[in-house]
C-alpha cells in the first residue's frame, strides 16, 4: 500500500495528476456515453415517429382502421413497411387498443401489451424504451385520424441491439481517443514533475519552507543591512535594517534606479564589480558598503550588498580628530616656543644683548594661533579649538588661515560635532585648494556671524576656483579635485550634517582668475541664543 506521508513530493505530485486525468477521462467516457445513447436513441425514435405517421395518413389504413377490418389490407401493408425499413415491428390498433395488424398473427385481436393512451388522447409518443411480445425495442406511436376523430394508433419499434450497437461502436472510437488523452496525459504529468524537481532542485516542500524561515531569520536577524538586486537591476530581496539605514522603503520589485539611492550605491550595482568598505552617505549617516555579484551554474542572479552604519564611529572620530588636530597645534606651538627660548638664551649667553632685544620685539609682534590669539569676536571654546588647530596644520602646509574682522559669535555652540564637521571640512577643502592655487601667498579667510540661534560660515580661499565640470556635482560623494585616494566625502558630509539640522552649504562663488571659491553654510539652532 502506498504511504504518501513517506512518498517524495514530486512522485506525489504525479500519482495525484495522473489520478485526476484518470478520473477526468472516466467521467467524460460516461459522459460521452450517455449523451451518445441519449443522441441514439432519439435518432432512433424519430425514426420509427417518421414510419408510424407514414403508415397513419395512408387512406386504405385509415378506412381499414375506421371500420375496425383486422388483418387482410392492414397485414400486408404491415408486413410491406416492416421489410422495406428494417424494422423490428409496425402495430396497428383500434381506439381501444385492440390489434388490427401485428408482424405476429396470432396477436391480432388482442390488446397492445404497453400502454395506448397518450397516442388514442392524440399525441404522439417519441423514443419510448418499452418492452412488448417481440421484446425491448425502442418505439414511437401516432394517432390514426378519420377527420377529427381518433379512430387508432400505429407504432413503430426499433430492436434495442440496433442503437446499442451503434453506441458500443461510437464508444469504442471513443475509448481509442481517451486512451491516447491518458497517455498524453500522464507524458505531461511526468514532464510536468520533472521540470518541478528542477525548478526546486529536488527540494521537498517542507525543505522549501524551511529554507524561507531559515532566510528570514538570517535576513532580519543580522545587524547589518542586506539588499539583494536581482540580473535586471531590481530589489529581489532587502531586510528592515537596510530600510532602516537608507532612511527609504525598498519595495521587493521595484528598480534600484528610481530608489534614489546614493551615487556610490547606484554605482556599486550598476558595475557589478565586488567593492570591500565604500564609504557612501545615505541622509545623515555614513555607510560601509560592501558588494558582490552572486552567480550560480553560469547563470547570473544579480548583486547582493551589505550596509554598516559607521555615522556613530564617524562621529567620534570627528571629535577626536578636532583634540588631535588641537593638540598638534599645541605641540607646534610649544616646539616653536622651545625652539625661541634657545634661540633667545643662546643670545644673552653669549652677550649679544642688542640682538636679543631685537629678536624679543620681533616675537612679540608674531601672531601665534593660539584661541586667545583670535581675540574677543569668537567666545565659544569649541569654534576656538577648532580655528586654532586649522590655523597650526595650514601654516604648516604654507597656508595662511585668518579669521575675518566682521566675524562676531559671542555665544555658545550647543553642537561641537556639527561644528567640527561643517567648519572644518568647508576649511581644509579652502586650504587645500589655496596650496594647490596658483596665487601667493595661499590665504583662507573664515568668517562666522551669529544671527539668533543660526550661524552663518563664509570660507572664502585665493585658490583657482571650482571648475565648470564638477560645479553642479560637488557635493555629490566622490566628487574631488584630489588626486590620492579616499577622499570625494568632506562636502558631502558637510552637506548632510547641515541638512540634518536644517541648514545647508553651497558653492555662493566659484571664483575663477580673478578670486578663488566662496562656500557659505547656514545653521540653524546650532548656538544657544544672543549674548
Amino acid at each position: 500500500m502506498l504511504d504518501f506521508r513517506r512518498m517524495r513530493f514530486s512522485r506525489q505530485i504525479l500519482i495525484l495528476q495522473i489520478g485526476v486525468v484518470v478520473l477526468l477521462l472516466v467521467i467524460g467516457f460516461l459522459l460521452v456515453g450517455w449523451l451518445l445513447w441519449s443522441t441514439l436513441r432519439d435518432q432512433y425514435g424519430e425514426r420509427a415517429l417518421g414510419i408510424a405517421r407514414s403508415v397513419a395518413v395512408d387512406p386504405v389504413v385509415v378506412a381499414d382502421v375506421a371500420a375496425k377490418e383486422p388483418a387482410g389490407d392492414l397485414q400486408e401493408r404491415v408486413r410491406a413497411v416492416t421489410q422495406r425499413t428494417g424494422a423490428l415491428f409496425v402495430v396497428i390498433t383500434d381506439d381501444r387498443g385492440i390489434r388490427l395488424a401485428h408482424p405476429d398473427p396470432a396477436q391480432i385481436g388482442k390488446e397492445v401489451s404497453t400502454p395506448a393512451d397518450e397516442a388514442l388522447a392524440g399525441r404522439d409518443v417519441v423514443s419510448a424504451v418499452q418492452e412488448g411480445t417481440l421484446g425491448l425495442s425502442v418505439r414511437s406511436k401516432t394517432p390514426v385520424r378519420d377527420g377529427e376523430r381518433v379512430v387508432g394508433e400505429v407504432s413503430v419499434g426499433y430492436q434495442i441491439g440496433a442503437p446499442v450497437g451503434e453506441l458500443v461502436r461510437l464508444l469504442l472510437i471513443s475509448l481509442a481517443f481517451a486512451a491516447g488523452a491518458l497517455a498524453l496525459g500522464v507524458g505531461a504529468s511526468a514532464l510536468l514533475t520533472r521540470r518541478l524537481n528542477r525548478l526546486t532542485h529536488g527540494l521537498e516542500p517542507r525543505e522549501l519552507t524551511e529554507l524561507l524561515y531559515e532566510r528570514e531569520a538570517v535576513l532580519h536577524g543580522i545587524g547589518e543591512g542586506m539588499l539583494a538586486v536581482d540580473a535586471r537591476g531590481r530589489v529581489s530581496a532587502r531586510n528592515d535594517e537596510a530600510e532602516r539605514l537608507l532612511g527609504k522603503p525598498l519595495p521587493v520589485g521595484a528598480p534600484v534606479s528610481e530608489l534614489d539611492l546614493s551615487p556610490r550605491l547606484g554605482k556599486a550595482v550598476a558595475e557589478r564589480q565586488p567593492v570591500d568598505n565604500l564609504l557612501a552617505v545615505a541622509g545623515n549617516r555614513v555607510l560601509v558598503v560592501n558588494s558582490r555579484a552572486v552567480r550560480r551554474d553560469d547563470r547570473d542572479l544579480g548583486t547582493v550588498l551589505t550596509l554598516r552604519d559607521r555615522t556613530d564611529l564617524d562621529a567620534l572620530t570627528r571629535e577626536l580628530d578636532a583634540v588631535r588636530s588641537l593638540s598638534d597645534g599645541l605641540r607646534a606651538q610649544r616646539h616653536e616656543f622651545s625652539n625661541r627660548l634657545h634661540t633667545l638664551s643662546g643670545l644673552l649667553q653669549l652677550g649679544h644683548n642688542g640682538e636679543a632685544i631685537e629678536y624679543l620685539q620681533t616675537l612679540t609682534e608674531t601672531s601665534i594661533a593660539s584661541p586667545e590669539a583670535l581675540g574677543d569676536s569668537v567666545t565659544d571654546p569649541y569654534l576656538q579649538a577648532i580655528l586654532a588647530s586649522k590655523i597650526e596644520q595650514a601654516q604648516e602646509k604654507g597656508v595662511t588661515v585668518r579669521l575675518s574682522d566682521d566675524s562676531w559669535v559671542r555665544t555658545a555652540v550647543t553642537d561641537p560635532i556639527a561644528v567640527n564637521t561643517v567648519v572644518g571640512n568647508l576649511i581644509d577643502n579652502a586650504v587645500h585648494a589655496a596650496r594647490m592655487g596658483p596665487r601667493r601667498p595661499a590665504t583662507v579667510e573664515v568668517a562666522l556671524l551669529a544671527e539668533g540661534r543660526t550661524l552663518h560660515v563664509s570660507v572664502v580661499d585665493s585658490g583657482a576656483g571650482v571648475a565648470p565640470e564638477v560645479r553642479e556635482r560637488l557635493f555629490d560623494e566622490g566628487v574631488t579635485t584630489k588626486i590620492a585616494p579616499g577622499h570625494g566625502l568632506g562636502l558631502a558630509l558637510a552637506r548632510q550634517a547641515a541638512r540634518a539640522r536644517g541648514g545647508d552649504v553651497w558653492l555662493a562663488d566659484a571664483g575663477g582668475a580673478d578670486a578663488g571659491a566662496m562656500f557659505v553654510a547656514a545653521l540653524p539652532d546650532l548656538l544657544e541664543g544672543e549674548a
